[in-house]
């Protein structure tokens, strides 16, 4: 009797999972003796070398046909090896106490206590924090921008003199090497970036840029609906591209910014999640839809996406009645109800949800930008916390990855003899095109990298060649841009939807994304020299072109390449369930995204001076 182990058996998950194989392969040797009720007893795991290799031992069958085997050594493929030692410091029980099991219940037990116990990547935990509190494109900034202050990065104001050379006190603090700063654009955009501790005006910035907004519905300008069927709904309207059908059933809530009028007449803006659910989109009873799961889920979104905020008779009990206003229009026909929003626009349910929030009256509530959103926590899950389970994955990942790959690139260690300036860029509105003042499109990212070098400039005047324009220009010629948007891993389920040489998959590191009709920015040069970068760190990379007959996405790449001319690469980390309310990633991906990001930083320099275009 021959052991066989199938080269895709799931040997991946740490030490007990060579056992769990085991199990499952002679399983079947139980069936070949029911002739004569001879029960074979399962080997058990004695050890686990170092190199991977397992050993198990058997007790003999006394039926006479079988032939003895007794030890046997399993090599593991290498994929597991490899798996094996990153998790191995992870394990929180100590994989030697398995030796010590005897019974299969025991062991089982053990088993299932190791798995649970697995620890994913501090990075994908971070992560996970980051999604729990960035509920939407207004949180996800103001949460980097603590980030970045936090590792010493300084804030410029768009509104004040980036000049060193002006003797103006409404200017910003002087930017020289080694200096770390930031700017930010309608609380939803925010542009950081460090100089290095060689740089001298002229010299390319290196970006990572992402987008902080993903698809989801948004509050109507008036939100009130009439009452209907005894119930009180909120207006809304979709945002991008979603997965509307996965927002049904689901508890959700609202968050963005407000618009709030003070005492001194100030009109301030606050940002507000109500992490309670308030809202629900119901789905219609199959029995009133019976051939639903034959012709499909198909919803009118402007007649059956309405949330349902409250039942009217409650609402009217607790004194907040839909047509109050109406009684006191008469008496109140001065215009404010029209300049400052109020109930006129939205029910006073709302209104005073978010003013219990925000500690303040319904009255001082001028107006707001609120998304509808799904008040699940973002968690890690899986059999062995391999996943996160979250929504707004598409693009909050590549966003915290860049983030955190340039805080740890600004270090003065690693920023000090670097040559250039290695900067973010998270962006608005790329779920809906770009063009704002806020997107890809805008000019938010181009102004902050010719305001840096000119203001670099002034105070290097006899490092400069050339006029302002030409230390631009060459700026431009010499930096590079990473597009970080996520990627679709090939889904087991429809495996036929992925061309058949480019499917990629988790933990085999992030996705560079090529297409022929220019969907995608990237080039064979900018494409290779991303790769260069985490070859020189030992990080792997995909690839991945959308199948001939079917329709490719877009990303910032494009965009901000042919406004700047900036050599750009489109990659993104693999993902499945991308634009559903909740997306669905490896958590080694997080990891690995991260260590290529800041490979890039450190690596780009190096490659880009080994490259040489002939012209």
């Amino acid at each position: 009797m021959k052991l066989l182990l199938s080269p895709s058996s799931s040997l991946k998950s740490g030490p007990g999972a060579a056992m769990m194989t085991a199990k499952l392969l002679l399983r079947g040797r139980r069936s070949q003796h029911q002739h004569h009720r001879v029960v074979r007893r399962i080997p058990v795991l004695v050890s686990t070398s170092s190199s991977g290799s397992t050993t198990f031992s058997d007790n003999e069958c006394d039926c006479g046909f079988c032939p003895s085997w007794g030890m046997r050594m399993i090599k593991p493929p290498l994929s597991f090896n490899r798996i094996q030692q990153q998790q191995q410091s992870r394990y929180s029980s100590s994989s030697s106490s398995s030796s010590t099991k005897s019974s299969s219940n025991d062991d089982s037990l053990y088993e299932r206590k190791k798995l649970s116990s697995i620890e994913p990547p501090t990075v994908a935990k971070e992560l996970v924090e980051y999604l729990n509190k960035s509920w939407t494109a207004f949180h996800a900034t103001k949460n980097a921008e603590e980030m970045l202050k936090k590792a010493g990065f300084v804030k410029l104001d768009e509104d004040k003199s980036w000049s060193s050379s002006s003797s103006n006190s409404n200017s910003n603090p002087p930017l020289k090497p080694n200096g770390k700063y930031y700017v930010v654009r309608n609380q939803s955009c925010i542009v950081a970036f460090c100089l290095g501790g060689e740089y001298v005006p002229g010299d390319g910035f290196h970006i990572i840029a992402a987008h902080t907004d993903s698809p989801c519905p948004k509050l109507k300008p008036v939100s009130k609906r009439k009452e209907r069927a005894g119930c009180i709904g909120v207006g809304v309207q979709p945002y991008g591209g979603g997965l509307w059908h996965t927002w049904f059933d689901r508890d959700l809530s609202v968050a963005g910014r407000v618009l709030l009028k003070k005492n001194d007449g100030r009109v301030q803006s606050e940002l507000v999640k109500i992490e309670r659910p308030i809202v629900r989109i119901p789905s219609l009873a199959i029995h009133l839809d019976r051939e639903i799961n034959q012709s499909g889920f198909k919803p009118n979104l402007e007649t059956n996406f309405a949330p349902i905020l409250a039942t009217a008779i409650k609402a009217e009990l607790e004194g907040f009645n839909n047509n109050r206003e109406n009684k006191n229009k008469d008496a109140n026909n001065d215009n404010s109800s029209s300049s400052s929003g109020g109930e006129t626009m939205h029910h006073p349910i709302i209104l005073a949800i978010l003013a219990e929030e925000l500690k303040c009256e319904p009255e001082d509530i001028i107006d707001f930008e609120l998304n509808v959103c799904d008040t699940q926590k973002s968690q890690i899950g899986g059999a062995t916390n391999e996943f996160i389970f979250s929504g707004r994955l598409d693009n909050l990942c590549s966003s915290f990855c860049a983030l955190k790959a340039l805080i740890d690139a600004s270090k003065d260690s690693s920023l000090k003899k670097h040559k250039g300036a290695r900067a973010i860029a998270l962006f608005d509105n790329e779920e809906v095109g770009s063009v704002s003042t806020s997107g890809g499109g805008g000019t938010v990212m181009i102004e902050a990298i010719k305001r840096a070098t000119l203001s670099s400039n002034s105070s290097n005047s006899s490092n400069s060649s050339g006029g302002e324009s030409d230390v631009i220009e060459q700026c431009l010629a010499k930096s590079f841009l990473v597009s970080a948007d996520m990627a679709h891993a090939i889904h087991p389920n429809y495996t036929e939807k992925h061309e058949e040489q480019h499917q990629p998959l988790f933990h085999k590191g992030v996705v560079v994304k090529h297409n022929a009709n220019q969907r995608y920015a990237t080039t064979a040069l900018t494409a290779y020299m991303f790769r260069e970068c985490a070859k020189l760190s030992g990080i792997p990379t995909q690839e991945f072109v959308v199948k001939n007959d079917m329709g490719c996405g877009s990303t910032i790449g494009p965009i901000v390449s042919a406004q700047t001319g900036i050599r750009t690469v489109d990659v993104g980390v693999p993902q499945l369930s991308m634009h559903s309310v909740r997306e669905m990633m490896g958590t080694e991906d997080v990891d690995i995204c991260h260590k290529h990001f800041l490979a890039f930083y450190e690596n780009i320099a190096k490659v880009d001076a080994n490259v040489q275009m002939s012209s």
